[in-house]
């Protein structure tokens, strides 16, 4: 086991019961430029959390090609009225390009290889001058995140992964948006749970959990870049 690897699992056991605050000056502290915040423009809740201990700490945001107006509508505002810097990463290849190699909607007939494209091999790179990064990964949010710890050890990329809202409910991100007026994603009020690639998300239905609009109808219900 590595170094950074014990201090990752240390962590997580040590910060479990810490406030999302403290698990983020955490990290900040002990990894400094060397920490990054991922956001797929959501809401800017992490992004807000690490730049109350980091300003101008840096937030990675994935344009697939594929994202509602309204995400780059979100990411363009956070840019512009947070403290932060704000880095948009891109895939090797347009969507018109990716389209002349494996046909078009590849979302629809191979949605893993597509997020693999889109979204893994451009994080993969842009993540390399980072040692630790910080996620809005919820355990309520599905089944498959119900055991995401607050600190722990992304083992593909060799990184210390940051979940500091991990415990928090939806009530808990409502409650800290109001408090302190964090940017959102206007499709989370327009009947959305959780925002995606267009052409792979759909609104929720009610008693449906919030990653269910995620590539509705099929067994897939992770990107891949968490698990």
């Amino acid at each position: 086991m590595s170094a950074l690897e014990e201090l990752a699992l240390r962590a997580g056991r040590e910060l479990e019961d810490a406030p999302a605050l403290e698990i983020v000056r955490w990290a900040a502290g002990t990894f400094g430029d060397r920490f990054c915040v991922t956001s797929s423009m959501e809401d800017a809740v992490v992004a807000h959390l690490a730049s109350r201990v980091r300003p101008g700490v840096d937030v990675v945001f994935l344009d697939t090609g594929y994202h509602f107006p309204e995400t780059i509508g979100t990411r363009d505002a956070v840019e512009a009225v947070m403290d932060v810097r704000v880095l948009t990463l891109t895939p090797v290849q347009t969507v018109a390009e990716q389209d002349a190699e494996y046909g078009p909607e590849l979302h629809d007939r191979d949605p893993d290889l597509c997020c693999a494209l889109r979204k893994m091999r451009p994080l993969e790179a842009g993540l390399a001058g980072y040692d630790a990064w910080a996620t809005g990964l919820r355990r309520d949010e599905s089944p498959t995140r119900a055991n995401t710890p607050v600190v722990g050890w992304d083992a593909r990329r060799g990184k210390v992964k940051v979940a500091p809202i991990a415990r928090w409910t939806q009530d808990d991100v409502d409650a800290y948006v109001a408090e302190h007026g964090v940017l959102v994603n206007p499709l989370l009020t327009d009947g959305y749970a959780s925002v995606g690639c267009a052409p792979c998300t759909r609104r929720v239905r009610a008693g449906e959990d919030a990653r269910a609009g995620r590539w509705a109808g099929l067994a897939k219900t992770e990107c891949g870049l968490h698990g």
